[in-house]
């Protein structure tokens, strides 16, 4: 059974040109690295040439599971989305209830989260916690080290 993922037009690009990049220069690069272990002799007691096949079939691996995501791809419409409460692409301003810190992160899709940069998958605990709520609200969510308590400040597309 194939599972849908969304994507961002910046998520779906980077998908395709990392796909890219691995069809047109690893995969010959792999090619190349067999070719030349397989011009060394006796096969059967070289290691190049099995490490080479090795990485070749992980590499196909990879690509073959790319491209079913890829295929199995929907772009999110940002322009249906409610600005009025949390939902993917919103970028949410929250302060803890409990230490009043304050932290802004934009929820994406689970395969286009980055913590460093501030992007984090609406699947994660914080993520899900925060789906559907307005500003003024809060929200209790759990998460590794405890219950923690967030109010939402501001969000923005």
């Amino acid at each position: 059974m194939s599972h849908i993922s969304y994507f961002t037009e910046e998520g779906l690009k980077k998908l395709k040109d990392e796909l890219h990049h691995l069809k047109f220069h690893e995969r010959p690069s792999i090619s190349r690295q067999i070719a030349e272990a397989r011009d060394k002799g006796d096969l059967s007691e070289n290691a190049e040439y099995d490490a080479a096949k090795e990485a070749q079939g992980l590499l196909e691996l990879k690509i073959s599971k790319m491209e079913e995501v890829l295929n199995n791809a929907r772009l999110i419409d940002e322009s249906q989305l409610d600005a009025s409460k949390v939902l993917i692409l919103s970028k949410v301003k929250i302060k803890n209830a409990a230490n009043g810190s304050t932290m802004t992160y934009t929820l994406v899709a689970e395969n286009e989260a980055d913590l460093k940069s501030g992007k984090i998958s609406v699947d994660s605990p914080i993520g899900k916690g925060l789906l559907g709520k307005k500003v003024g609200e809060k929200a209790e969510i759990k998460i590794p080290s405890g219950l923690v308590q967030f109010e939402i400040v501001d969000i923005t597309r």
